[in-house]
């Protein structure tokens, strides 16, 4: 019994560190008319934090870049958006100290046709992996997970904001109340 419990929490471990989100492969959920225009990333500020392997500014750079690319590329809208990432902090822990990878940005986002910030301030997005398995990873697979779920959360932030502020093609026209209460009538009658 103890052997069947190790073993599926070993394999439930393993499932949970794939090295790309699940959400990837399933078919694109609309986000109104954003389609990615440039994603830029820069990490001027990069500090390294607690005991960490080393990683360099163009490393960062790069596997965020890359995890934008592939997350956002995906939107075929009709409006150019773009998003400006600022690298600012990561931890790397190596396999056998304690710790927990950890990967921290600024992330501004920009409307091509305005020419203007959708955000007046960078929204902040951290990722800390709680769960992980250090041991099958090598830091490029660390950097890679951290940055394409950096990825995933700024999606979620911008899905957030189109629903209560209505980015990326405006929020639905609302139904006046008159035509609320007919359909209501003729609904009961």
């Amino acid at each position: 019994m103890i052997r069947l419990i190790a073993a599926t929490l070993l394999l439930a471990g393993l499932a949970a560190c794939s090295e790309t989100p699940a959400d990837l492969s399933k078919p694109v959920v609309d986000l109104g008319d954003f389609k990615l225009g440039h994603a830029e990333v820069v990490a001027p500020n990069l500090q390294q934090l607690l005991v960490s392997r080393d990683a360099t500014e163009e490393e960062w750079i790069k596997v965020v870049d890359d995890a934008l690319e592939e997350r956002f590329g995906r939107y075929k809208g009709d409006q150019f958006y773009h998003i400006g990432v600022s690298v600012e902090a990561y931890s790397l822990p190596p396999p056998i100290v304690p710790g927990k990878s950890a990967l921290a940005l600024n992330v501004t986002l920009w409307n091509d046709a305005t020419q203007s910030k959708m955000n007046a301030k960078p929204k902040t997005i951290h990722v800390i992996k709680v769960f992980e398995s250090r041991l099958s990873k090598d830091r490029a697979a660390q950097m890679r997970g951290l940055a394409q779920e950096a990825a995933l959360l700024i999606e979620r932030w911008m899905r957030e904001e189109q629903e209560a502020k209505g980015w990326f093609g405006g929020l639905p026209e609302p139904v006046p109340e008159a035509e609320v209460s007919d359909a209501a009538d003729a609904a009961a009658g």
